[in-house]
């Protein structure tokens, strides 16, 4: 098989497999709660990425790493999978499935924001404008279309879903500037963000080991949310010739997942998502065009 064609295989793949996360937390929500939930896919994720690392020999890097190594991934882990999770599954408790996958897709427009002071990049009308539409978008589905009213159906899950977005664009910002191994990077954050996890939880909830239900909902988010996909994402990339002929398909994910929301979890879409989801869309595109 030829790399592109690898390529494509393993970004649709990861597409695929993303699309039905935000289906898998909301189902599991219903047997466990968020911090919990939290907690256990995060050790499902730190295992499977511990065997994938054996499977490829780059345990010697492991061995290999500094006191520098370390406090990056004690800075990143609080980021992801630390605050990222705990907002994101919070918005998800208590938003409709549909708006929680929505919303968390505008997170690259709150990249572009961010990278404006602490990247320094310039920004020009193109943008404004393209940022102005996405987040009409967002305001449509947080108004549930009604937006010149202004009246929120969920105010706090509002602004718990776009602060996940916050905290999601930080991590990529400060890991971009990380050159270390990829898996040993993801491996090592999710090990310091599992502690941090894990003590929130004896503070803050009484541990229990969930039902059957919501014990195979923590397995699959830990394996296709947190760890496998991620490594078929990378693939893709590296495989592929240019970035852009496989980052483009990940704008079929939230598409793909209002589809299945509806069927797994039940909820009749509204118009307002996906009015909300399209121009959520072409905001990020015009941004991307910019290039």
């Amino acid at each position: 098989m030829k790399a592109q064609k690898k390529a494509y295989f393993f970004a649709i793949l990861a597409v695929l497999l993303w699309s039905t996360v935000g289906s898998a937390f909301k189902l599991t929500l219903q047997h466990i709660n968020y911090l919990q939930m939290l907690l256990y896919a995060s050790f499902v994720s730190i295992i499977t990425l511990f065997i994938i690392i054996l499977i490829q020999k780059k345990f010697v890097l492991i061995k290999n790493i500094n006191a520098k190594d370390i406090k990056s991934s004690a800075m990143l882990g609080m980021l992801n999978p630390f605050l990222f999770y705990i907002f994101l599954f919070k918005g998800y408790s208590i938003l409709l499935t549909q708006e929680a996958v929505v919303l968390n897709f505008t997170w690259p427009i709150t990249l572009v924001l961010l990278s404006i002071p602490l990247l320094k990049q310039k920004i020009n009308i193109r943008s404004i404008l393209a940022i102005i539409i996405s987040f009409t978008g967002a305001i449509i589905i947080a108004t549930k279309g009604n937006i010149f009213q202004l009246k929120f159906s969920n105010t706090n899950g509002v602004i718990i879903m776009l602060s996940s977005t916050v905290f999601w664009s930080l991590y990529w910002i400060l890991n971009v500037k990380d050159k270390r191994e990829d898996l040993i990077k993801l491996f090592l954050n999710f090990v310091f963000g599992f502690i941090y996890i894990l003590i929130l939880n004896i503070i803050l909830s009484n541990i229990q080991m969930p039902d059957r239900y919501g014990l195979l909902g923590v397995i699959y988010i830990g394996l296709f949310e947190m760890s496998i996909t991620y490594i078929f994402w990378l693939k893709a990339l590296r495989y592929s010739t240019t970035t852009a002929k496989v980052g483009n398909l990940i704008f079929i994910a939230p598409f793909l997942s209002l589809i299945i929301i509806s069927f797994a979890v039940g909820e009749k879409i509204m118009p307002s998502s996906i009015i909300g989801l399209i121009l959520i869309i072409l905001g990020i595109i015009s941004q991307r065009r910019k290039g």
